[in-house]
């Protein structure tokens, strides 16, 4: 090889690896995106600015073909044909500008236009057009023609602030491309072309000029017939730009920004649910009541079927843009079936357990019922059904707030982040924060569970789901909710809740096919008199219940799972000796290490003297059989080994506190004394207001027939 074939090949070689590296690897590194989110066929629920301000969807790989036509016919008929640059289109423009006398015409390829479009605003030299014409070959090697043409779809300018074929088939005429007529798909080849000067709003007579053009160009080469360029030319221009979609506003505030999503939303459910919602939440505020957020999710799936973070934005009010449905809230009742159906899997309770329904005072926690009404003693799924607070605490008390707890954040329940001993037994009323989205989804894991589809709930037992989806079908309040409101009600298992202070309302079902979750109040926190979960959130959810399929079947008990075992008829605990009547009940697998009824002797039933004061007013049935107790008394307040603290007065005494003792026989007397010291005796009411010395102290009462008890307890200094 000579010396001049060396330096030859090594000028080649120098050449093509040039060539091979002369394009960056991302064309369009650093092009922001607007953020478009699409339900989950495809259709576009809504879309965010790129943060250039600029209408630029996410790349899309293909281009629909009407559109497709239009752009090659105008911008480049040979595309197809040519590798990247067209010699004689660029002979043609050359021509064309040495006749005119200044440019007309650049001879720019599709291709070479991508290669533009990617440098960002360089100014138009004839070096400039070197380096697209050599791009654009290199191009053509990476990408096959449709992707090319795709990028340049994507990236052209429509005018305005919009980029990109997508964006403006949206914007100008208010739906996808793929959609677009014959005129349309024409109209939108023709505006890159001059974007400034030419586009719906400006330059229309010339607009429409080349439109007409271009189709009849199409006619001739045989892409329409004589009847489509007829109607065609028929078609008038836009007017103003069409606004996006923003349906599931707050589901696409919250995706990834920049990003195309295809989400699991059904965009005909969220029309329905967002009218739904609008038309209860536009009532709801003349009541004081601002906003409301609702979900609906597909158990099956998992997904998001229907996304309401906060009713219509065109409300001008305070907190409208909050995205309620992912924000924090007191709980208030709503997670109640979590503690009945975890403590049924561990055997902490039977189905029908009675749980104590008493006035308790724990270090001055003091729950009370709704009503404000004690009943005694209520079996756990009636508890439930009701949405009695004081058996939950008592419950929760026995479960264990700890362990609870961490059965709540293995459910989803993400925003409970601090410790248990922060929460204590207030956990189970409201002392804690869900938001709408995390209760729901945890309602649904519940089924999701039970249908066999998730292995990660905490809630493993079926028989202890069914149970517990059996009670929450029972839920039916009608001195709270209006029935004759709801145009559909759907069967369903379903829970309400209301926090303190009538801040929050909840009600979420479920379906063994759906979960609907329905939150109503006001973003900024100020309670409402009278609001409820069941005459607020309730009938909201039955209505969005009517909206979806109804299941073909309810849920099936689990015949294989379980154990029979004998459970007393009266106490719904499991059978001990002296239990007069039974029955053998399937039960969650370890219900045989739940306790035994401790409330027969002799074959008589007899509950602790707190729960039989006030069972009794609610069961003429319940016999009272006076001195066949040896525990005749029970201390109300306080109870044993806790911590007192006493408020002080204006003049800075100890106010003490009310100490609470319950006896049997209505005719007897208590004496009190405290620590060694006689203070006095109580009849009918055992109350006696006490303000011991910081310390440990020991109460003591005795009756008149020698029966004593005591309890000991501290006060704080």
């Amino acid at each position: 090889m000579t010396r001049g074939q060396k330096v030859y090949l090594i000028v080649i070689s120098v050449l093509l690896a040039g060539w091979l590296c002369c394009l960056p690897r991302d064309l369009f590194k650093g092009v922001s995106y607007a953020t478009v989110v699409t339900d989950r066929g495809g259709e576009l629920l809504g879309a965010r600015i790129a943060d250039d301000q600029q209408w630029r969807f996410p790349p899309c790989d293909t281009v629909p073909y009407r559109c497709a036509t239009a752009i090659v016919q105008f911008e480049d008929r040979h595309f197809y044909r040519h590798p990247g640059v067209d010699p004689g289109a660029l002979v043609r423009a050359a021509a064309s500008n040495l006749r005119a006398g200044h440019v007309v015409s650049g001879g720019s390829t599709i291709t070479m236009q991508v290669i533009r479009l990617s440098r960002g605003r360089r100014e138009r030299t004839f070096w400039q057009k070197v380096v697209e014409a050599v791009q654009a070959t290199r191009l053509e090697l990476r990408y096959p023609k449709k992707r090319i043409l795709a990028l340049y779809a994507s990236h052209a300018p429509f005018g305005g602030n919009v980029v990109g074929l997508e964006a403006a088939a949206w914007r100008y005429f208010g739906r996808p491309a793929d959609q677009l007529s014959w005129a349309e798909s024409a109209t939108l080849a023709i505006l890159p072309n001059a974007p400034s000067s030419i586009h719906p709003g400006k330059g229309r007579e010339k607009l429409l000029e080349k439109r007409n053009r271009l189709l009849e160009k199409l006619h001739k080469r045989g892409y329409i017939d004589a009847g489509t360029l007829e109607d065609a030319l028929e078609e008038p221009l836009p007017d103003a730009p069409y606004p996006l979609p923003s349906l599931a506003r707050h589901w696409v505030e919250a995706q990834p920004h920049g990003e195309r999503t295809r989400s699991g939303i059904d965009i005909h459910l969220q029309r329905q649910a967002e009218t739904v919602a609008d038309r209860w939440s536009d009532e709801l505020d003349r009541g004081g009541i601002a906003d409301l957020a609702a979900v609906i999710l597909d158990i099956r799936t998992g997904k998001t079927m229907a996304y309401i973070g906060n009713t219509s934005p065109s409300r001008t009010r305070p907190g409208s843009d909050v995205d309620i449905a992912r924000a924090p809230r007191s709980t208030g009742s709503i997670l109640k079936p979590f503690l009945y159906c975890a403590a049924l899997q561990e055997g902490v309770i039977l189905p029908r357990t009675l749980l104590a329904d008493t006035p308790v005072n724990l270090s001055g926690f003091t729950p009370e019922n709704f009503d404000r009404q004690f009943h005694g003693a209520v079996p756990a799924a009636e508890a439930l059904a009701r949405s009695l607070n004081v058996p939950a605490v008592h419950l929760l008390r026995e479960y264990g707030a700890p362990r609870f707890l961490e059965i709540l954040r293995e459910a989803g329940l993400s925003t409970l982040n601090r410790d248990a001993s922060d929460y204590g037994l207030s956990l189970i009323l409201g002392g804690g924060e869900g938001t709408l989205l995390d209760i729901t989804r945890a309602y649904a894991g519940m089924v999701r569970s039970y249908e066999g589809l998730e292995t990660g709930s905490p809630f493993r037992d079926q028989t202890a789901l069914w149970y517990t989806f059996e009670a929450l079908k029972e839920v039916n309040r009608p001195d709270e909710i209006d029935w004759k409101l709801i145009r559909s009600v759907r069967k369903a298992a379903w829970k309400t809740g209301t926090s303190y202070g009538s801040r929050d309302a909840w009600a979420v079902g479920v379906t063994p096919d759906y979960a609907v979750g329905v939150w109503c109040g006001n973003a900024d926190g100020h309670g409402v008199a009278g609001m409820t979960g069941a005459k607020t959130a309730g009938p909201v959810l039955f209505e969005l219940l009517g909206l979806l399929p109804a299941s073909a079947e309810w849920f099936d008990e689990p015949l294989q799972e379980g154990l029979f075992l004998d459970v007393c008829t009266a106490s719904g605990m499991l059978k001990s000796p002296d239990c007069p009547e039974w029955e053998n009940v399937r039960l969650p697998e370890k219900a045989a290490e739940s306790a035994a009824c401790p409330y027969h002797r002799d074959g008589v039933f007899r509950l602790p003297p707190a729960m039989e004061w006030y069972y009794k007013s609610y069961h003429p049935e319940y016999q009272v059989l006076p001195g066949r107790d040896p525990a005749p008394m029970e201390f109300l307040y306080p109870e044993s080994g806790c911590i007192l603290t006493f408020p002080r007065g204006l003049d800075g005494s100890m106010e003490g506190a009310v100490f609470q003792v319950i006896h049997r026989n209505p005719d007897a007397t208590v004496y009190w004394h405290l620590d060694q010291s006689y203070l006095g005796e109580t009849r009918l009411i055992h109350q006696m207001r006490l303000s011991p010395d910081p310390g440990k102290h020991t109460v003591t009462v005795v009756d008149n027939d020698g029966h004593s008890l005591s309890v000991s307890f501290s006060v704080a200094r």
